[in-house]
């Protein structure tokens, strides 16, 4: 009777204990940057501390940051919980970094429709020379291959998804032992890697996801925001952004908002800039360039500043960010770069012909306005007399000849407060 009693309540309690059980989810959905590097660290603490079965990380990127890569693939691999790197949804893909990132996984699975690989090295500022090229691949071919060792996968095929650009839809890498599962979608997944043996560094646990409960942690909000900046295109626009409101503050002073909002968006760029590998000659180019075009507007040189303004604003943006690393993929669209250059270039160009205008016309106020009008004397004299121009009493000076009163004059210029005038 008691041994009957006692299978009745774990029958009862078994179920209950398996509801219990929560997985953690992760979206990583873009390219891997520092934002994504720490969502990830602070997935994997909060896995740990509320003791979850295992991590599950929705994957979906065309690359990233190598510096990032490294954080994460480190976390993962000394993770103290079971980490799942899901390849998800349909469509999605683990490319360049993604590769190294999902093949880190204590399991490794993807959707049907994805795919991974073409991990090769891409310089996106300038051809490498060959010795450059061979030296960053056979980095990247060294580090993929002891993560693939680590996890006991194909290291022949990672070896070629970095060194010959190799890419494989799901079912492939299932066959090649590049991925430990295919699955529909996230119910589908924890069922089948339900009762699998996981060895940590904490030790060996035996997964209990088929009833668990699903948790999905999102980003902060500070995350989220820190995600867009650190986009580089997103950084290259608040950075021009900036310059132009201080240069529009210093164009015309006590404006105080363009300087205000130009300040604040020069801070966020150069945040933005700190987490990206910025080139630091590109860096001084566009410094230098906005020099120039303050030089423009303070002194004389009929678009010769403005011009090499432009062409440095132009090599500065082109030559921004470096790319030495066989997983980095972060550039400036040349879409957003020459349009903000045109603009820049198009404003100070339009800035100096006004200039250059205005300079050849003809005073429209002041007393140079009278320089070119007619008048009549209002007195006969040889040397000096008043004259009557635009309803005006003026004191005339004529150098040679005559003027008699009531003769109609011109007036040639001005010596302070006494015109310059001649006989019709």
């Amino acid at each position: 009777m008691r041994s009957l009693l006692l299978h009745i309540i774990l029958l009862i309690l078994l179920p209950l204990a398996s509801f219990s059980q929560k997985v953690i989810i992760l979206d990583v959905d873009g390219t891997i940057n520092p934002v994504a590097s720490d969502y990830i660290k602070r997935g994997i603490q909060k896995a740990e501390k509320d003791r979850a079965q295992c991590l599950v990380i929705r994957l979906n990127t065309p690359g990233g940051l190598l510096q990032s890569t490294r954080v994460i693939v480190s976390a993962i691999l000394d993770a103290p919980v079971p980490i799942v790197v899901f390849v998800s949804p349909v469509g999605s893909h683990a490319g360049s970094a993604g590769v190294f990132i999902t093949m880190a996984g204590h399991i490794a699975a993807m959707s049907p429709g994805t795919n991974i690989g073409a991990a090769h090295p891409v310089s996106m500022q300038q051809k490498m020379d060959p010795v450059m090229n061979e030296k960053v691949t056979n980095d990247a071919a060294a580090f993929i291959r002891t993560i693939a060792q680590h996890r006991n996968r194909d290291t022949v095929w990672a070896d070629q998804a970095v060194r010959n650009s190799k890419s494989i839809t799901s079912t492939e890498a299932l066959e090649k032992n590049v991925i430990d599962i295919v699955a529909r979608n996230m119910d589908d997944l924890l069922n089948k890697i339900d009762g699998r043996v996981i060895v940590t560094p904490a030790g060996s646990k035996t997964l209990q996801t088929k009833n668990a409960v699903v948790e999905t942690e999102e980003m902060t909000w500070i995350e989220k925001l820190l995600n867009v900046l650190v986009d580089p295109n997103v950084a290259y626009i608040l950075m021009m952004l900036g310059f132009y409101g201080l240069l529009f503050e210093i164009y015309s002073p006590g404006a105080i908002f363009p300087g205000v909002i130009g300040g604040i968006c020069i801070i966020l760029a150069f945040y933005a800039m700190h987490t990206l590998p910025v080139n630091y000659a590109g860096l001084a180019l566009i410094i230098f360039s906005i020099i120039l075009f303050l030089l423009e507007i303070k002194v004389v040189s009929y678009g010769i500043l403005a011009i090499g303004g432009t062409i440095s604003l132009l090599l500065g943006s082109l030559m921004l960010l470096r790319n030495e690393s066989p997983l980095e993929f972060v550039r400036i669209s040349k879409a957003v770069i020459f349009p903000a250059v045109a603009v820049t270039a198009g404003f100070f160009l339009f800035l100096i012909t006004m200039g250059i205008r205005a300079q050849r016309n003809r005073s429209v106020i002041g007393a140079e306005t009278l320089i070119g009008s007619i008048g009549t004397s209002q007195e006969k004299f040889d040397k000096t007399g008043m004259v009557m121009v635009m309803g005006e009493l003026w004191q005339a000076e004529i150098t040679t000849g005559e003027i008699a009163k009531g003769q109609k004059i011109k007036v040639t210029g001005r010596n302070k407060f006494t015109l310059l005038v001649e006989p019709v």
